[in-house]
């Protein structure tokens, strides 16, 4: 068996939080999710403790009842820019939408982080599961799951041909003869599809690692499908170690039947830990944590999942209500996760609604504990490495402070970057320009 890279980790940094009601924390900074002081120095946490990347997490329609830092938060591209002026070796990472964006102006965003940041850029690609999200760009409907991700297909060939409008080295840049570039390494698309036409070339290079990373968040058979064929890495989600290696095999598999080799797609699943010197302080701090949030908060928290529908119209302690197929044309993996959870454990609506808004998962506890975990579930094939979302801005700096070492002392988390781009340390290689690979090849 070939030896297992080292884990990876990343640090979703989300302004006041994902909880509904963690922004009442006296921890929290209440205007955290528009505060730039806020976000550099949670990226200047993760970057010493050497994380691959953070990431900037987005969506495109709200209600009143949206999660606080959905309501006024920064776009992720400008952000993104700044924290490329106040780092130097962590990636950043962030979400565009294929379903309300064009591909020439996608390339041209992320090229342009690629070029600022030295090569650490990555696209978290996302379909959009919100409904909403059409009536603020003029749509007269949101496209249907399934042709929601036929479009994120067609988008992503095109950005990633437009990323190749320019052979490495086409500048030539010659103040003496005037030649600024070579006009046979200059490419232009012209791509006609069902979804897209774009001529192209794209008015921006590549950059030092070839390409943005591109990241996919979907669970779905879909999902699953576009991210095995197209992504370099997956953000995903489990409770547990054995659903996570089913889903980690499953990609992988996928992957090389689409002709890729499994190391070609990192899958880096999300994990809340709560750090506690003792199991006992890190219960005391989940607790905290959880008794914000009502009952009330919590149904309107899990109604977002389900189209915005309205969970207070139902007994709290009666089974979870029978609301059909509710849910499939949005979060489908996640909605049919807890549906089905629901009707195995005969859980009430009020023991989902709760679960669903303060999660608790395995990772609260010691920072041996939460070592033990991380280094069994890479170990074991679960995930090459792990989304940290912090429920407390305390929580990255007691992950760096108080895990990281232990990882270290073992051999299985770097002591330094190996690399200066995203690509690098993610341990991907730098995709051939296709142009250039079609000279060597003819």
């Amino acid at each position: 068996m070939a030896q297992r890279q080292k884990i990876k980790f990343g640090a979703i940094i989300h302004g006041v939080g994902g909880n509904i009601a963690g922004w009442r924390h006296p921890e929290v900074p209440a205007d955290a999710s528009v505060s730039f002081s806020f976000y550099k120095q949670q990226a200047q946490v993760a970057e010493a403790g050497k994380f691959d990347l953070v990431f900037i997490a987005d969506g495109l329609y709200i209600t009143e009842k949206s999660i606080p830092h959905f309501l006024n938060r920064f776009e992720p591209l400008t952000l993104l820019s700044s924290l490329a002026s106040v780092t130097s070796r962590i990636g950043l990472v962030g979400t565009l939408s294929t379903s309300y964006s064009e591909p020439f102006t996608v390339a041209r965003q992320f090229a342009s982080l690629d070029h600022l940041s030295g090569g650490r850029a990555g696209w978290n690609l996302v379909t959009s599961p919100l409904e909403g999200s059409a009536r603020n760009f003029g749509k007269p409907e949101h496209p249907t799951h399934d042709e929601r991700y036929k479009i994120a297909k067609e988008h992503l060939e095109v950005t990633r041909g437009l990323w190749d409008s320019w052979e490495d080295d086409a500048f030539v840049r010659d103040k003496e003869t005037g030649v600024f570039f070579d006009p046979s390494k200059l490419h232009r698309l012209n791509h006609k599809g069902p979804h897209f036409s774009v001529e192209g070339p794209l008015n921006i290079a590549r950059s030092r690692q070839g390409q943005p990373v591109v990241f996919q968040a979907g669970s779905s058979e879909s999902g699953k499908n576009l991210a095995a064929k197209g992504a370099d890495a997956v953000f995903t989600g489990h409770e547990t170690l054995e659903e996570a290696k089913i889903f980690y095999k499953d990609v992988k598999t996928r992957a090389v039947a689409y002709g890729r080799e499994a190391g070609d797609i990192v899958i880096l699943p999300g994990i809340s830990p709560i750090i506690g010197r003792t199991q006992e302080e890190a219960d005391r701090k989940y607790e905290e944590i959880a008794s914000l949030v009502s009952i009330e908060k919590a149904l309107d928290y899990l109604g977002r999942f389900f189209e915005h529908h309205d969970f207070s119209q139902y007994p709290l302690d009666e089974p979870f209500p029978d609301i059909g197929d509710l849910g499939s044309n949005s979060f489908r993996s996640g909605t049919d996760k807890i549906k089905k959870q629901a009707r195995e454990q005969g859980l009430t609506l009020r023991q989902v609604a709760l679960r669903s808004a303060t999660p608790r998962g395995q990772f609260v506890g010691t920072p041996e504990h939460i070592a033990n975990l991380i280094q069994q579930w890479h170990e074991e094939e679960g995930a090459d490495g792990f989304i940290i979302h912090s429920q407390l801005p305390s929580g990255l700096r007691d992950f760096v402070e108080l895990v990281i070492p232990l990882l270290q002392e073992r051999g299985v988390y770097r002591t330094e970057y190996e690399a200066d781009t995203l690509r690098g340390n993610l341990g991907l290689k730098i995709p051939a320009n296709r142009y250039a690979a079609a000279k060597v090849n003819s």
